[in-house]
């Protein structure tokens, strides 16, 4: 077994590992907080966290990718000039917040907002002096040590943030227990790799490197944002902070499928295709290929899980308060295959220098969230905004399979394939639910 694979399949256990210990860290925490806090607290913060998610992608020039695909990744010029493009962004972030805080607050009619978006954007100042040494983990396959890392450091933000809710149920056990995981998270990234630690530099060609790469990545990061956050953004306006606070609580699970693929996709998957992107087109094709049938399986069960047993899932799991996140859920998590179609090949175009596709993609999911979530949402109520968020990524679809066209790199057969398999399989498991008297998933819908 070649030296590459055996570090694939090593990065992919680790991964998958880590998301498990990490959900079922993070699904303890949610069940603890849900109980100890209010829904609107949740709202706020889905709030607040949209729009430094916004600012952080509207200013991402891609550097941890450009650390993992240049060929000066290991070059100490070219590392350090990125930590200090990395310093820069960070201080820019923060100030931004500062700036929109007041206004968000008046367009919201909520003040919280004026005092809760400088306080939690200020860490990622803190974040921004990370060492680089994550991305360099990431690019030499070290994913023991990066997953080992990150649950030590979602650990420490969750323990916070429950010990703050006992004794102090309020928003402030969210904004330091974020707080307190940045702090660490910068701190034990220079420890990671010893003796490796970032100064301040400014290598002209590395700058001109990262910002040649990073334009695109900026564009579609934008974009990315736009159709990410428009859900939270546009709900914050149309219902109340109590039911933004319960579509969170859907969301989350919803994105389940999605987070798995997004850490394999950062860990093992892009930089594997970054290390084999100079191979001929149809032979990278093929490899792809190949692993993809196993990841698009896996995720396959997990939406079916979610999309026929998401209901009983919520009201198991929480009080009264959140049932109304019973029937969203089902509907949010058959609405993310399309995104694992869309991202089992989109580390491909990134790896070949062609983030610009991603960026078609993106900006056609926002158009599509912004032509059709207020009306769907006037004429269906939270339904039919549900069904729209729910579906976003169809129009991501198209947009990614007309790059991946244009670069020989489509798997357009075996998204049908795959897609018709997961219709029939969903189709059997809601029969045998119903005819074992469970129901539908969808019965529970309210008029809202």
């Amino acid at each position: 077994m070649s030296s590459l694979k055996q570090k694939a399949i090593k990065g992919t256990i680790w991964t998958l590992v880590g998301y498990g210990c990490g959900n079922v860290l993070r699904l303890a925490n949610n069940l603890i907080l849900t109980r100890l806090l209010e829904p609107e607290l949740f709202g706020l913060m889905a709030l607040a966290n949209s729009f430094l998610t916004g600012i952080n992608l509207f200013s991402d020039i891609g550097i941890k990718p450009s650390i993992i695909q240049n060929e000066r990744g290991d070059d100490p010029d070219f590392l350090n000039t990125a930590w200090t493009l990395q310093v820069i962004r960070s201080w820019f972030i923060w100030l931004v917040c500062l700036v929109a805080s007041v206004p968000l607050s008046k367009f919201y009619n909520e003040p919280v907002i004026g005092w809760l978006l400088p306080l939690i954007g200020f860490s990622v100042i803190i974040n921004g002096f990370s060492s680089t040494n994550i991305a360099t983990l990431n690019r030499r396959l070290m994913v023991a040590k990066l997953t080992l890392f990150n649950l030590v450091v979602k650990s420490i933000s969750l323990v916070v943030m429950v010990i703050w809710a006992l004794f102090n149920p309020t928003i402030w056990a969210l904004v330091v227990g974020n707080f307190c995981s940045s702090v660490f998270g910068m701190i034990r990234s220079y420890l990671i790799l010893p003796g490796k630690f970032n100064r301040f530099a400014w290598d002209k060609s590395a700058v001109k490197e990262l910002f040649s790469f990073g334009r695109w990545v900026f564009i579609s990061t934008i974009m990315v944002f736009l159709a990410t956050q428009a859900d939270r953004l546009i709900l914050g306006k149309l219902v109340s902070k109590e039911m933004l606070g319960v579509y969170s609580v859907a969301f989350i699970f919803s994105q389940i499928p999605k987070n798995l693929l997004s850490s394999v996709n950062q860990q093992v998957i892009f930089p594997i295709i970054s290390s084999q992107k100079d191979l001929p087109r149809k032979q990278l094709r093929a490899k792809i290929e190949k692993k993809r049938w196993l990841i698009l399986f896996g995720l396959m069960a997990i939406i079916i899980l979610l999309g026929s047993f998401g209901d009983i899932i919520i009201l198991n799991l929480y009080d009264q308060r959140y049932y109304d996140a019973a029937w969203m859920l089902p509907i949010l998590a058959v609405g993310m295959w399309p995104f694992v179609l869309n991202q089992t090949n989109s580390p491909a175009l990134i790896a070949i220098g062609k983030p610009f596709y991603l960026a078609i993609g993106n900006f056609s999911k926002f158009m599509f969230m912004v032509i059709l979530l207020p009306p769907a949402f006037q004429s269906m109520g939270l339904l039919g905004a549900i069904i729209v968020v729910a579906f976003n990524d169809l129009p991501v679809y198209v947009g990614m399979n007309y790059g991946l066209w244009r670069e020989k790199l489509a798997s357009n057969l075996q998204d049908f394939i795959c897609t018709i398999i997961l219709i029939v399989l969903l189709a059997l498991v809601l029969a045998g639910r119903y005819y074992l008297g469970f129901g539908f998933p969808l019965e529970r819908i309210i008029n809202i």
